[in-house]
């Protein structure tokens, strides 16, 4: 797998996927008859409500109107009769897709009728209904008798999940055309969810336990990639997204007074070019041959390179890289004519486009000398730089004095100058600080004062339990990952794809095939995110914090679980094609299906590469970056 089967990707990494694209990965291709069925529900009762009419032609008052009488039938006994109801609320949060004409309209609708339904108190009907399933002893007891769990049994969860799914990423996703009574709206569903409003615990903690007691085989029936999608979502919505948490670091930067910080690193990232790194052994061995024998103009040998980074192309184009003195005019000439020659013995023609031979124009290169972001210097550093330099020059050191430089010879005092002019202080740094000085005077210091943030008040419930909740995401992420081998003691998360008849024909087992692979990819794709998010604010929110849900996560294996994922040809699974565009969500509700066939399936859809996976494997390098940076220990194991 060489450059040329590596072409660069039109990626933009980002907190989701599109909206679309994020609402269509909730349901699972096996699940698309109960499109149909939910429809029929819904129209079935409206029309005995409002016979005549269509939903799109009520005004507010009406529509709001039914939805109280749709709210008044949850509350009988009767259970099937509950969940004809619920299915109806389903169909209205699905944007009551047989009204429209376009996919465009039915995520209008959905959005629409994801703020009614909130406004009226549905979100707090379905939380007391979801609670009830969860305590269903009679369902758990009866998917632990069966020796195949299927679709069927988990029904009622799927179908209040899905409405409490629609309505937490439709509210969530601002747009510039929402009125100021959603956005009202939206701040108050944020508070909601983030402090306990209705019961003892927040939202996010009771999807934990959903997790802990399934990965325990208590509740085998639970669908688990309805409850991380929607824990995921929770997450981004209460805590806050990639941005949120951006702006967060500024404004806690500005309180603590320390200096503001110098870039936002993936906007920097976003502006390289991407990586291009070897991919066997083989090669490795290959570029480190020394070259044949050939004629050249420049004074210096040039070996073939491994391949580098993005910071190599960064550099090869920038104007001043040969400005100093020394450097003669056959070397220049070379450097700005024959690029197109280098870069064919580091084989990344086919990822960069070759550079004109002639000079370029200084006024049209944007590419500054120097790194693409800002050096960051620990206390750390300086102290053991200068630690080294005095056991050198002098022959004892002054611990961690770093404004003594008496004996030390000039370049040393030129050296300490510029790493004190890229000195970083760190948030962490502030907080460890504050946590020795409260520990050395306890009486006089007193209690530290807590802010009660989102992420303070999620962090203090699941501290408890949090190992558990460590181990059950992971043990269900391994599960997932393409690398894992079926065993009898593993988790079986496919309870919520598989159908209860299984396929018959060589058409439906395909089917059936590309529907299960898609549905792990997308636990991946939530449990990674979640994680990510999960580490991030909890670092900010305090050190250690971060440290300890680190620890936890180092103890239930989680580095070399990520490199066992990273353990597979990555480029087929970033360009796998586990999905079947014709019948996503909503394109499916709005737009006659055609036939299926063997090749329609095996050829999967025109996109270079899956935004999911991408966006997976992502999140899986932060992590492990996050657990790794500075613990030589963990990187060692």
């Amino acid at each position: 797998q060489g450059s040329v089967d590596c072409p660069n990707l039109e990626f933009e990494y980002g907190d989701a996927d599109g909206h679309g694209a994020e609402l269509a990965e909730l349901y699972s291709y096996t699940e698309e008859p109960e499109l149909s069925h939910n429809r029929r529900c819904f129209e079935e009762d409206f029309h005995t409500q409002v016979p005549d009419r269509r939903w799109l032609e009520l005004d507010r008052a009406q529509q709001k109107a039914y939805v109280m009488h749709l709210l008044d039938g949850l509350e009988v006994v009767n259970r099937d009769k509950r969940l004809r109801v619920a299915r109806a609320i389903l169909y209205l949060a699905q944007g009551v897709f047989g009204d429209c004409d376009n996919e465009g309209d039915v995520l209008h609708w959905s959005r629409h009728n994801s703020f009614l339904l909130y406004q009226l108190g549905t979100f707090s009907a379905f939380l007391e209904l979801l609670n009830m399933e969860i305590e269903n002893s009679q369902a758990c007891s009866s998917a632990l008798r069966k020796p195949a769990i299927s679709l069927a049994d988990s029904t009622e969860l799927r179908v209040l999940l899905s409405v409490m799914y629609l309505m937490v990423e439709n509210i969530r996703v601002e747009q510039e055309t929402d009125p100021p009574e959603w956005k009202s709206c939206r701040e108050t569903f944020r508070m909601e969810l983030s402090f306990p409003v209705h019961t003892e615990e927040p939202f996010a903690l009771l999807l934990f336990t959903m997790v802990t007691k399934f990965c325990s085989g208590h509740a085998p029936h639970f669908p688990m990639k309805k409850v991380l999608l929607l824990l995921w979502k929770v997450l981004l919505f209460t805590l806050g997204g990639f941005e949120a948490l951006q702006a967060m670091k500024v404004r806690r930067r500005e309180e603590l007074g320390l200096p503001p910080l110098p870039e936002d690193s993936i906007q920097v990232v976003r502006g390289m070019r991407a990586a291009s790194p070897p991919t066997c052994a083989i090669e490795l061995v290959e570029q480190q041959q020394p070259p044949p024998q050939q004629p050249k103009r420049s004074h210096r040998s040039r070996r073939p390179l491994m391949k580098q980074d993005s910071l190599d192309i960064y550099n090869e184009r920038d104007p001043f890289k040969n400005d100093e003195g020394g450097v003669d005019e056959e070397e220049n000439d070379e450097v700005d004519g024959g690029m197109e020659g280098e870069l064919e013995l580091v084989e990344r023609d086919a990822l960069i486009p070759a550079m004109p031979a002639q000079r370029l124009p200084i006024e049209r290169v944007s590419f500054p000398k120097g790194l693409p972001w800002a050096p960051k210097v620990r206390q750390k550093d300086i102290e053991h730089f200068l630690e080294a330099s005095r056991n050198k020059f002098i022959g004892f050191t002054l611990g961690q004095d770093t404004e003594t430089l008496i004996g030390l010879p000039r370049p040393i005092h030129e050296s300490v100058k510029t790493l004190k002019q890229h000195k970083y202080v760190s948030i962490s740094d502030v907080q460890i600080k504050n946590e020795e000085e409260l520990e050395k005077c306890p009486m006089s210091l007193g209690e530290e004062e807590v802010q009660e943030t989102p992420c303070e008040v999620l962090y203090r419930a699941m501290l408890y339990n949090l190992p558990q909740y460590m181990i059950a995401l992971l043990k269900i992420l391994l599960a997932a990952a393409p690398t894992s081998k079926a065993k009898t003691d593993s988790i079986n998360i496919l309870a919520d794809v598989l159908p209860e008849e299984m396929p018959i024909t060589v058409l439906q087992s395909m089917k059936l095939g590309i529907d299960v692979n898609r549905h792990k990819e997308i636990i991946v794709k939530s449990i990674s995110a979640l994680l990510l998010l999960l580490l991030k604010h909890f670092k900010l929110n305090h050190i250690y914090q971060f440290e300890y849900v680190s620890q936890h996560l180092v103890f239930a294996n989680c580095i070399p679980l990520i490199l066992k994922f990273f353990n597979q040809n990555i480029m087929s699974y970033i360009t796998a094609k586990n999905s079947i565009s014709v019948l996503d969500y909503p394109h499916c509700t709005v737009c006659d299906l055609p036939e299926l066939t063997a090749e329609s399936l095996e050829a999967g859809d025109n996109n270079q590469f899956c935004w999911r996976n991408l966006f997976s494997c992502i999140n899986l390098l932060r992590i492990l970056n996050k657990l790794t940076k500075w613990k030589h220990s963990r990187t060692m194991v």
